[in-house]
């Protein structure tokens, strides 16, 4: 948990840059990020009612990551690490997926392979 030394409110952080961050255990509530990128380390962040529209993640570790209420729209993500994410009530229109490691992922319960083990013996 952060202790009050560490927060930052109503702090405008429009246009800066942060340089070789480990962001590990960082907790984002009610933040604009609105076509941020990142190139970092996110381990165990949370995002808490936070705007992600239009943002760029490339080369980032956000395995074990939380997030609750966020807007991800037209947001890009290139070799990221996911894994341990649990994500729910989810909008997924017009989302595509590519070259993905899906071992042990679930969607509503079953397992995606299976998913498209059976798609494939029906085709």
């Amino acid at each position: 948990m952060l202790d009050d030394n560490n927060q930052f409110s109503d702090t405008k952080f429009k246009g800066y840059e942060f340089l070789n961050s480990d962001m590990t255990d960082t907790k984002f509530n009610g933040v604009n990020l609105t076509n941020s990128s990142y190139w970092a380390v996110l381990k165990n962040a949370q995002f808490n009612d936070c705007d992600l529209e239009s943002c760029v993640f490339n080369d980032v570790n956000l395995s074990g990551s939380t997030y609750e209420n966020i807007n991800l729209s037209n947001a890009k993500f290139h070799n990221i690490n996911m894994s341990s994410v649990s994500l729910s009530s989810l909008d997924l229109s017009n989302t595509e997926i590519n070259d993905a490691k899906l071992d042990g992922m679930k969607i509503n319960g079953v397992l995606v392979t299976d998913l498209f083990d059976s798609y494939e013996k029906k085709s």
